[in-house]
């Protein structure tokens, strides 16, 4: 206990903090004013962006690189905007607190129709009890300190968004803090001894065996550990694409990205004819699967993710990954002779054609031959993200995308949370057009807080990933002047592209451009597809004749 008198405001502030947070991504209103003027008297710092979707985009990424996000808004207005990054964040395992302000308690009395309203008062709290693993609303004193640290508690246990509602007449109530300690739930560790057994059985009567490292591996702090349990056994590693560059891409045990058909085809051909495929925190959602080309046999898997975990046909509902995991890695598993891996071809330097126009391959050529480890790449959703499957990601955990929710618009509002988390690393970030029109205006915050990322607009006009589907002016966007954007912001660098000379010479003046964001407009052919996307159509193609 400490006996130290606070305020309910101060107090969620400090147990933020000491969970890491140590920016804050939001815009203010008149319901939560008061806390954002105590965040601005705190040690963690604001940071204002364009709109509520961007902060919301802004604190998921945050969370995935730090292990706890937080995104601070006004009610209903505010905090409807960003229902739509907060059932990202929990469709993929992203632990996002979000803060909301809300009317005064003393002022519902006699159900006023004050603004914001929706429906009834708590409207917007139902709305987030079913986006978020926990949900809370501040307002009783006494129960203050035992809610902001179950909710919190929930955050970092499950991995997933938690909701806390403060009505604007609670921050500042004074209380005395209590902290309660979160415990680990008691477990049972007679079926974990029988699971792991299981499957060092398997492992070990297997002849090819392969792992499939899944996001939450990321998610738990798990990259290491199964990145060990590799090298111990000899058994290679292949990714999703949600969890692309789970481990350093350069590795000798690293087979690639595999996601069905439209995987490489010596990465679906090792693991499709595997005789024991281990899934180790694999969200088994159809773009990781190439919208459901793969060919797996569940009698062949070992499967373990945070809510179960299944041998064959077996389910032991009651071993989660984290602990298997570890049993695993202690198992006496027999070391595999060498795996023969057929490894991507090292990196060639990139030399641009005179006056040959700029394609989608040759975006990816430049790209990888110039990634160090100092860069972090972001996908955004459409052949941004099919496209950079392809290319080698030279260190671990230094690639995001929202390859399972797939909402377009979260590669520019993330790469400020990178930045900000990582300033060791200078974000790349590939977004179609589309996309771009969505968030990208987040640049502006790039500029206020003086953060510099490359950003690559993939421009074909249009919704490039839906004209394949079906094909209308409904796939067309409104034409932008890209490279013209600084301009209107009086910050950052931009650059119009037509051809691979200009592209390699415009990454180049990017790089050595430090003191600003940098935006290139790529044109690109409105009908050029990824070899990503075209072995996907070849593959469900393929699924249709056969």
């Amino acid at each position: 206990m400490d006996t130290g008198e606070t305020t309910i405001g101060e107090y969620l502030i400090r147990r933020l903090y000491e969970n890491g947070i140590g920016h804050i991504f939001g815009i203010p209103g008149d319901y939560v004013l008061t806390f954002f003027k105590q965040l601005e008297q705190s040690r963690i710092k604001i940071i204002n962006t364009c709109d509520e979707q961007g902060a919301g985009f802004a604190a998921d990424a945050y969370a995935r690189v730090t292990g706890l996000g937080a995104a601070c808004i006004t009610y209903a207005v505010g905090g409807l905007k960003i229902a739509n990054t907060t059932a990202q964040a929990y469709a993929e395992e992203s632990p996002v607190v979000i803060i909301s302000g809300a009317p005064g308690v003393r002022e519902r009395i006699g159900d006023p129709m004050l603004h914001h309203k929706v429906k009834t008062f708590d409207t917007q709290f139902k709305v987030f009890e079913q986006l978020t693993v926990a949900a809370t609303s501040l307002e009783n004193p006494d129960t203050a300190c035992h809610e902001i640290s179950r909710v919190l508690g929930a955050a970092k246990c499950y991995r997933r968004p938690v909701y806390i509602e403060l009505p604007r007449d609670m921050a500042l109530r004074k209380i005395v803090p209590v902290v309660e300690p979160v415990l680990p739930p008691d477990m049972d560790t007679k079926p974990l001894a029988e699971a792991v057994s299981d499957a060092a059985g398997m492992i070990n009567s297997s002849r090819q065996p392969v792992i499939v490292a899944g996001v939450e591996l990321m998610r738990y702090g798990l990259e290491s550990q199964v990145l060990r349990f590799a090298e111990r056994t000899n058994i290679p590693i292949a990714s999703s694409i949600l969890s692309k560059s789970v481990v350093d891409e350069r590795h000798p045990l690293y087979l690639g990205v595999y996601q069905g058909g439209m995987s490489h085809e010596n990465v679906r051909q090792y693991v499709e004819t595997s005789d024991c495929v281990v899934f180790l925190g694999m969200f088994m959602t159809d773009i990781n699967l190439g919208v459901f080309t793969a060919h797996l046999d569940q009698g062949l898997s070992i499967f373990s993710t945070s809510e179960k975990t299944s041998i064959r046909y077996h389910t032991y509902n009651a071993v989660y990954l984290n602990s298997f995991l570890h049993g695993l890695s202690k198992a006496d598993i027999l070391r595999k002779e060498p795996p023969s891996i057929p490894h991507a071809a090292a990196k060639k330097d990139f030399i641009a054609q005179h006056g040959k126009p700029i394609t989608i391959e040759r975006v990816l050529e430049l790209l990888e031959s110039s990634l160090d480890g100092s860069n972090f790449v972001i996908a955004d959703t459409g052949d941004a993200l099919f496209s950079t499957a392809d290319i080698i990601i030279p260190r671990a955990a230094e690639y995001m995308s929202s390859a399972y929710y797939a909402s377009m618009g979260f590669s520019v509002p993330a790469s400020l949370a990178v930045q900000l988390a990582r300033p060791d690393l200078r974000p790349i970030v590939m977004v179609g057009d589309g996309a771009f029109q969505m968030t990208g205006m987040e640049l502006a915050t790039a500029a206020r807080y003086k953060l510099n990322p490359i950003v690559l607009v993939l421009n074909n006009y249009g919704y490039g990933t839906e004209r394949p589907m079906l094909d209308g002016s409904f796939n067309d966007v409104s034409i932008w002047q890209y490279s013209r954007i600084p301009q209107i912001f009086d910050a950052g660098k931009g650059f119009n592209i037509h051809t691979e000379e200009e592209f390699a010479n415009a990454m180049a003046e990017a790089r050595d451009y430090k003191d600003g964001f940098c935006i290139l407009d790529i044109h690109l052919d409105p009908k050029g597809i990824s070899p990503a996307l075209k072995r996907l159509a070849g593959a469900l193609g393929k699924r249709v004749t056969s």
